[in-house]
């Protein structure tokens, strides 16, 4: 079986840019079950570069808030050449630019941090702020295709309250 790596891009409810990456044996099976995600969610399958422009390619690593003192990951992340740190109770999300991503996983392993995860992502340049029964669609949406087993990855710019969430 020879699988191809495939990307889509359309919108969803509200305006919600999605890039969605795929790993398939079967293009045309995948686009058809994309295809009937976003239209049964009001949403609709864009062309290339419809969406992608709204994302930048970048590296993540996620590291366990509770095992890392938090100025000391600071100050190992701006030596590393980290670019951005965004702290919640239970981890810390360190981004950095794709040319620096190799660099910056030698200085944080340099200093004694054992990274949760490390990943190539993409990063919404701006948040769509969605609430009410967009919001619902939207999750349901991504629910859906996050089930699709040639779905590896779905990246949204939607910006749904924690609230709607739970």
């Amino acid at each position: 079986v020879n699988y191809e790596e495939v990307d889509y891009e359309g919108y969803g409810p509200g305006g919600v840019a999605l890039f969605i990456e795929c790993l398939t044996d079967n293009t045309n099976r995948t686009v058809a079950a994309i295809r009937h995600a976003l239209t049964k969610y009001d949403g609709s399958l864009g062309t290339d570069g419809s969406v992608a422009w709204q994302f930048d390619r970048k590296g993540q690593i996620v590291v366990d808030a509770s095992k890392y003192d938090e100025d000391t990951l600071y100050e190992v992340a701006i030596e590393a050449g980290v670019e951005d740190v965004v702290a919640d109770d239970e981890e810390f999300i360190l981004t950095a630019e794709v040319a620096d991503f190799l660099s910056v996983q030698d200085g944080i392993k340099d200093a004694g941090i054992k990274p949760t995860s490390v990943e190539l992502t993409r990063v919404a340049k701006n948040e769509v702020a969605i609430d009410g029964r967009d919001a619902e669609k939207v999750l349901a949406l991504l629910e859906m295709l996050d089930e699709l087993d040639d779905v590896q990855k779905v990246h949204s710019n939607a910006d749904i309250d924690e609230d709607v969430i739970a």
